[in-house]
Order: C-alpha cells, then sequence, then structure tokens
C-alpha cells in the first residue's frame, strides 16, 4: 500500500474528505515523553482498508481542521491501547476522540490474555512479525527515514485488518455489544487530565499510612502534581514517588532536615526545600481524605473464604463455557472487592458484569440459589424456586 507523507496544510483538506467517507478508520501515534509530563506529538498515522497516510504535526501545528473530521461521531475510530493517544488528542482538541474500538479491550473476548501487546495481534490473526527497529527511535528528528515512515504506517495498515477480523469474530460469539460499556469508560476525561487533588490516589504505598502522613502525601502530590504539569516536565523528575512516602513519615521541618534524607535530589532541596518543607508543616494540622472504609480484611473468615470459594467456582464455569481463561475473567483479588462491596471493581462494569458480575451479585444478594444436578453446579432463581415448593 503507497504510503502518503502530509506536511503541508493545503493536504488537509483533501485528507479531511477521504476520512469523511468512511464509517471507520485506524489511528495511531509517535510521540516522546522521557522528558516532558505531556507528550511530545510527532507522528499521526490514519488507514482505512484502502489508503494509508502519515500526518506530520511539527510541520503543520494547526490540525483543528483534521481532528474536527477525527471526532465526527459517526466515523468509529479503532486503537490499540488507546489511552496515550487520546491523551494527545484531547490535550489538542478539548475533546474526547469517540466513538472509539480498542483491539486491546477487545482482545481477552477473544481468547487473549489481558493487555495483549499489538506485536502479539498481528502475529496471531495475521501471522506477521512485526520489526522493533525503530521502537526507541527520536520521533522529533527530521527528516524521517522511509524505513521510520514504514514502520510507523505498519502499526495502521495491520491495524484495520485485525479490526475486520475482530470484529467478526465477536460477532459470529454474540459478543460485540459487550464492549460498549468498557468503551463508555474511555470518554472520563480524568484519564487524560489527572486532577491534581487526586493524585495521591496513583501513589502506590499509600495504604499503609494513616493520619498526618496521609495528609502530607495527600498535600505533595497535588503540589508535585500542579508543579510537573507548569514545569512540563515528568512528576518523578521533582519527587519520586518512594521518597514522598519518606517525606510522610519523616516529615521534615527545615530544608537541613530535607537535605539530609537518603536519595533527596540537591536540586530539588535547593529549588523546591522552603515550599516542601511549608506544605508538609500544614499538612500535619490538615485533615486528610480518608481512605475507603470497604478495605478487604487482612484475615478472612473461614466462612468468607468458603463464599469466595463459590464464587470462584461460578467464575471457572463460566469461564470454560466461553473459552476465556478463568483468572482474566475474575481473580481472587477481584472476588474479595466485590464480597466486601468495593466499588473499584471490573466485574460490576462492562463485559465481565455482563458475563459473570450480575450473576455473581445475583449469588451474594441471595437471588440465587446454588445447587447440583448430575454432578454440575446449577443456579436458580431463589425466589421463583420457593413459589414453585
Amino acid at each position: 500500500m503507497n504510503i502518503e507523507y502530509i506536511n503541508k496544510p493545503e493536504q488537509l483538506a483533501e485528507l479531511c474528505n477521504r476520512i469523511q467517507a468512511e464509517p471507520w478508520i485506524a489511528l495511531d501515534t509517535e510521540f516522546l515523553r522521557e522528558k516532558t509530563y505531556y507528550p511530545v506529538f510527532c507522528l499521526l498515522q490514519i488507514a482505512s482498508p484502502d489508503w494509508v497516510v502519515c500526518v506530520d504535526p511539527l510541520a503543520i501545528p494547526d490540525l483543528s481542521e483534521l481532528f474536527e473530521t477525527i471526532n465526527d461521531p459517526k466515523i468509529v475510530k479503532v486503537l490499540h491501547a488507546c489511552r496515550q493517544d487520546l491523551e494527545i488528542f484531547y490535550q489538542i482538541t478539548g475533546q474526547v476522540t469517540f466513538p472509539v474500538f480498542d483491539t486491546q479491550l477487545a482482545a481477552p473476548l477473544l481468547g487473549f490474555q489481558e493487555n495483549p501487546g499489538y506485536a502479539m495481534l498481528v502475529s496471531s490473526f495475521l501471522n506477521v512479525n512485526l520489526s522493533k527497529v525503530h521502537t526507541r527511535a527520536d520521533w522529533s528528528v527530521r527528516p524521517l527515514s522511509q524505513a521510520q515512515i514504514q514502520y510507523a504506517a505498519d502499526d495502521v495498515i495491520y491495524l484495520c485488518k485485525i479490526y475486520k477480523i475482530m470484529c467478526q469474530q465477536l460477532e459470529d460469539l454474540g459478543r460485540l455489544s459487550w464492549l460498549e460499556k468498557d468503551f463508555e469508560q474511555l470518554k472520563n476525561t480524568e484519564l487524560y487530565q489527572l486532577s491534581p487533588v487526586n493524585a495521591w490516589l496513583k501513589v502506590k504505598g499509600k495504604n499503609r499510612l494513616t493520619g498526618k502522613q496521609l495528609s502530607i502525601i495527600q498535600v505533595l502530590s497535588e503540589w508535585r502534581e500542579r508543579t510537573a504539569q507548569a514545569e512540563n516536565r515528568p512528576k518523578n523528575w521533582l519527587i519520586r514517588d518512594d521518597l514522598l512516602l519518606e517525606l510522610a513519615k519523616l516529615q521534615p521541618e527545615t530544608v537541613a532536615e530535607l537535605s539530609n534524607i537518603r536519595n533527596m535530589n540537591d536540586r530539588t532541596v535547593r529549588r523546591y526545600g522552603n515550599i516542601i518543607c511549608r506544605l508538609i508543616s500544614e499538612a500535619k494540622d490538615k485533615r486528610p481524605i480518608t481512605l475507603s472504609d470497604k478495605a478487604n480484611p487482612t484475615k478472612k473468615t473461614q466462612t468468607q473464604e468458603a463464599v469466595l470459594d463459590v464464587l470462584t467456582a461460578i467464575v471457572r464455569i463460566r469461564a470454560d463455557e466461553n473459552s476465556i481463561n478463568p483468572t482474566l475473567l475474575a481473580s481472587r483479588k477481584n472476588l474479595e472487592k466485590l464480597l466486601f462491596e468495593d466499588d473499584d471493581n471490573c466485574l460490576l462494569r462492562g463485559w465481565r458484569y455482563s458475563m459473570v458480575g450480575q450473576e455473581l451479585e445475583g449469588v451474594l444478594n441471595g437471588k440465587y440459589k446454588i445447587s447440583l444436578d448430575h454432578g454440575k453446579l446449577v443456579l436458580s432463581d431463589h425466589f421463583e424456586a420457593n413459589a414453585l415448593e
């Protein structure tokens, strides 16, 4: 397939006309993010089954006309692992690109592991092994080589082929509609512009903190996020997560105490030391946002373990019926969250809810009665069964 390289504004009108004629298009991006908070947009690849183009956003800074066309709700946008691509589009347009079809989200419904890589899908569906030569290329350097352009275009060329195969297989299995709610989740703007106030929720190890420590991690995480955004620098260049936890525990009151903390960057101390110490002092008198009180207990009772075993059995049966790995359908941790009424649970949304989550809720709520019929586990409506009796 001939690859068209677009680096002049006058070429966009014709491209927009082509896109408007398609019911769906495949999209991908090349970007850099090693030295910045926000991704540096370097290349946009667009394809249909009949054509493929690479658009150079460094040569054409104003892509508003193109994205207005791409964001047409009548056109399905096909991507793989779309979160970072959609983040770039959101930053450019202030809108969430939709509707989308994410092949990574769809793949588990066809027997793949969770979050499979693009190369794995290409190999499995098309028996093609993608080159990894340009994986670490600096996409901001111009001119791009022909090999780089081919490498980038291949991502959307094969994505078109994969999408058609996946849609047909999902349709044959009656599972295509199961993905609608999963894709709806991608419209949440918090996925593409994290609120600094909620930045602490991303810090690993926060669950071990309480009281003043938790308040400090919340205040410092918000400051770090706002500073990283304002300076367009990776937030871990300011302070890493493990150091945030150390600050919450040690609670230094002076710059001298701060500088004595192991692995604390001298530049960070010089530039932000006074601010950090002031924030820690203020946080000590601030009431923290409490963690969820629905957290799973460390030690479960024998009855709770037995209930989890029953839920696990139901998951295994439904997974076998649908040719899906049971741990992919629901892990023990997912089932524990369901038992202890934790709302942050993949079993409560999307295709997992359709396949087994709704049924598990019914068991826990007493709606379904569990029995054995010729050695098989059977679920029946508890209230209907009682009425018949």
